[in-house]
This record gives C-alpha cells, structure tokens and sequence, in this order.
C-alpha cells in the first residue's frame, strides 16, 4: 500500500471487528483502536438493557472516532466502528476524509451463532435484527471493500488484506 491509510472495520455485531480489526492493524503495521471504547457509558448501559441505539445517541461516538481517524491521516491506523447507515460512514469521512472502510458482511445464522457464543460483551443476539435492519451496505462511490467472514480470523483478515490491496491499486 501506498500512504499508510486509516481503516475502519465495519458490520454488524457478531462479524468480528474486535477479532479482525486487531489483526488487521498488525499486517499493516499501524496501530488499533476498539471502536467500543469510544461509547459513552450511556449508550453501553442502552445497548447492554437490549435497547438499540438511536442516531443522537450515535453522533457523539461517530465523531470520536471520526477524530481519532483524523489525527492518524498520513500515519495509518485500524479502528472499528459499526457505520451501519450511510449518514453514519458520511460523519467519519466528514472528521476523516481519507479513510477506507472494511465491510465484514455474512450470513446472519452464522452471525447469530458467533454472538452467542462470545463471552463479556455488552451486544446482546436479540439486538441483531435492528443492526441488520439498519446496515446500509457500502455504496459504489464509497471508499471501501466487502470481505466475507465466514472462515477463521487468520482467513478473514487474509481476505481483508488482499481486498485493501487490490482497492489500493485500483484507486491509485
């Protein structure tokens, strides 16, 4: 790749952005951010009692990471975030205009299967239909690629590398 570029792992919960994002960032040698950590505690205890989140709740989490994205321009950098909805993806590029999303997309049984065997996190399965009702996929016009999950994570973030370079090389 040219210009380290700042990339942000997206999809539903359960597809494995805090299991790639991290491998990922270690191919490409720049560092990570869990796009979770930048959720007020609010939206954690909304998500946790079952409760989706709502676009104003949102806001406030897409601009920081937006910011962390803008200060690693030039320098690279992996973080996660579920961008669902084009307006979500159009407030990061807005904080962050080089970024290059990675879709992690795939069927929803074996989504809902990942998500209920996960241990410790805060997203509970019931959520899963209001993500996939809200998931806008990337546009034609978005910087970004699609990568499937189904797999192991070395095979995923693989794939995940080969799309980057490929977009890369098509967009150069």
């Amino acid at each position: 790749m040219r210009t380290p570029q700042v990339v942000v792992v997206m999809g539903v919960a359960g597809t494995g952005k805090t299991t790639i994002g991290p491998m990922l960032a270690a191919r490409l040698g720049v560092p990570y951010a869990e796009g979770d950590d930048f959720h007020p505690e609010a939206n954690i205890a909304k998500m946790s009692a079952g409760i989706p989140l709502e676009d104003a709740d949102r806001w406030p989490w897409l601009d920081a990471i937006g910011q962390w994205a803008h200060g690693r321009a030039g320098l690279g950098g992996v973080v996660s975030s579920s961008a669902l909805k084009r307006a979500y993806r159009d407030r990061l590029r807005a904080e962050a205009p080089g970024i290059v999303f990675v879709h992690l997309t795939g069927d929803r049984k074996l989504i809902e299967d990942r998500m209920s065997h996960r241990q410790g996190h805060f997203m509970p399965t019931a959520l899963l239909d209001s993500q996939f009702a809200t998931l806008q996929p990337l546009q034609d016009d978005e910087a970004g690629v699609a990568v499937d999950v189904s797999g192991g994570p070395e095979e995923i973030s693989e794939r995940a590398v080969a799309a980057l370079e490929a977009f890369s090389a098509t967009s150069a």
